[in-house]
């Protein structure tokens, strides 16, 4: 096993834990988008299905732990002050993974889940642009995010498997973007007291 690939499969096993310790101590869900933690929670799924199609296990692991957080963390969020109206694009790329699964196999998630993660993290850009209080969007989960797209980008290298190097670009971008955006309320709400 080389470093990235250990690197990777830590950080897959604990991205999403500090998300999902700060709902249960704050007991609330401000600025936490649930539509994204379902979707991540079903991209993940996915591509630990993917791991075991084309036998790597150290993501099939990685994104198997990380998919039953990411449920714990929407079921959370939904009990502290989310609403299920929220679902906009869970049901939709669980409907589109199914079906490329369905039509081509191994082929189908490999084109389809790379867009996924952009998929998935654009609603929590979209609540940290829009909402007020981000309060309870966990920073150090945004930041293993990013770390997880360098490390799986390394790893997709090594492996010339280009749909994880497709991912770990977008998990690169859109996690950034996110603790950018957490980053900015920070300063904004400090600078109002």
């Amino acid at each position: 096993m080389c470093l990235s690939t250990l690197a990777g499969t830590v950080i897959g096993l604990v991205r999403a834990l500090p998300q999902l310790v700060r709902l249960l101590r704050s007991r609330q869900a401000l600025g936490v988008s649930v539509d994204t933690a379902l979707t991540s929670a079903i991209v993940s799924f996915g591509w630990a299905a993917y791991g075991v199609l084309t036998n790597q296990p150290y993501v099939t692991l990685a994104t198997g732990a990380s998919a039953a957080v990411f449920f714990v963390i929407t079921i959370s969020a939904l009990k502290f002050g989310r609403t299920i109206k929220e679902f906009r694009i869970a049901p939709v790329w669980f409907v589109a993974l199914c079906v490329a699964f369905l039509i081509k196999g191994q082929a189908g998630l490999g084109i389809i889940l790379p867009i996924s993660i952009l998929v998935s993290n654009i609603p929590q850009i979209c609540v940290a642009a829009r909402e007020e209080d981000l309060t309870d969007l966990s920073f150090g989960t945004w930041v293993l995010s990013m770390s997880d797209g360098l490390v799986w980008g390394l790893y997709s290298v090594i492996e010339q498997d280009y749909s994880i190097m497709v991912f770990a670009l977008f998990q690169l971008m859109t996690s950034g973007a996110i603790v950018f955006l957490k980053f900015l309320n920070q300063k904004k709400r400090h600078a109002e007291v």
